[in-house]
């Protein structure tokens, strides 16, 4: 068994309205718009399905684990909604912060402390993750766009910084 069965992480085929949501997320414009306005959205989504979803679950058929970490510098818990993507039995995290050139906090705070606890609908885990090496990266990066294709563009935009991708594991 690995994470991702551990946690009954399912990446389902889209309906056309998702496609469609998919497509206005990968523009700069979708992808700055739901960079301010995602999370908002997504408290009230959790909130209201009591953790079972996610909006990009709903309006883009995004598989979307919640994703706590400790706060690097006020060693907060910190619950992040994040894409995830299948590597090997496991799950990989991407750090493209939807195409903007800044690095998400979430990296740093996994770069800081690895822990974390992620869950995905009614399923909860204690992991532990690490930098992908590079024949993952690649891996990873081949996967990704078969879940979101707006990584592409992602990639593409985004010049000024390492993308980081960090694999989950059981702790050790």
């Amino acid at each position: 068994m690995g994470v991702a069965t551990d946690l009954g992480y399912a990446h389902k085929r889209v309906n056309p309205f998702q496609k469609v949501m998919q497509a206005f997320g990968s523009t700069t414009f979708g992808a700055w718009f739901f960079s301010k306005t995602l999370v908002t959205f997504d408290r009230a989504c959790n909130k209201l399905t009591k953790g079972r979803t996610s909006v990009p679950e709903l309006l883009a058929g995004l598989p979307v684990l919640f994703v706590t970490t400790t706060g690097r510098k006020s060693g907060q818990l910190r619950t992040t909604p994040l894409i995830s993507v299948p590597s090997g039995d496991t799950l990989a995290l991407i750090g493209t912060n939807f195409g903007q050139p800044s690095t998400p906090s979430w990296v740093y705070n996994l770069e800081a402390d690895p822990s974390t606890h992620v869950r995905y609908r009614d399923a909860e885990l204690d992991l532990t993750t690490r930098p992908a090496t590079e024949d993952e990266r690649t891996e990873v990066w081949k996967t990704a766009s078969s879940v979101y294709p707006g990584y592409t563009k992602y990639q593409e935009r985004i010049t000024g910084r390492d993308i980081r991708i960090f694999i989950l594991e059981p702790p050790t």
